[in-house]
């Protein structure tokens, strides 16, 4: 009898490494208005899923960053409700590296749709973001979307997208 044997490591099945910008979330204090990212992309696999890394390209002050997963209606570009959420205490000495928020637990499905929001409480971070344009989009299955705390209703910006990655146990 052969025994089939499945990745048990993570890896990243989605990704969008391209950093030329910066894309600012948190608690801004020009106006004490708190601004959300949040990035949408589709599962080309089934897995469970690991951790969501963001690329941090400038901390402000130590804090923390929350990170909350959802399903996503491409049709009617809704964010369904959380599915799971993610802290990370961080400090100054993150610029410039990869934030992984563990996401264990959650089961992604092939094909479907998805999104994660990040939001700050107490600091203000600029995080690694790819600018295209129209005949050249930086990540072709997702979109960049900002949100301010008292809106629930975001922006969507098709020639932007945060600089991420998916990592699976497929």
């Amino acid at each position: 009898m052969k025994t089939e044997q499945r990745n048990h490591h993570p890896h990243a099945v989605v990704q969008q490494v391209t950093n030329n910008t910066t894309s600012w979330l948190g608690k801004r204090s020009r106006d004490n208005e708190d601004i959300v990212s949040g990035q949408t992309f589709i599962a080309p696999t089934e897995g469970d899923l690991d951790a969501i890394e963001v690329f941090s390209s400038i901390v402000t002050k130590p804090g923390k960053v929350i990170m909350t997963l959802h399903s996503f209606d491409t049709q009617q570009k809704s964010w369904g409700p959380a599915m799971g959420s993610s802290s990370v205490d961080i400090n100054n000495s993150e610029s410039g590296k990869w934030l992984a928020f563990s996401m264990d637990g959650m089961h992604l499905d092939k094909g479907k749709s998805y999104g994660f929001k990040l939001e700050s409480p107490d600091t203000f971070i600029g995080v690694g973001e790819a600018a295209g344009c129209y005949t050249k989009p930086p990540f072709v299955t997702g979109q960049e979307w900002q949100f301010t705390k008292n809106k629930t209703k975001g922006e969507c910006f098709s020639y932007f997208s945060l600089a991420f990655k998916v990592d699976m146990r497929a």
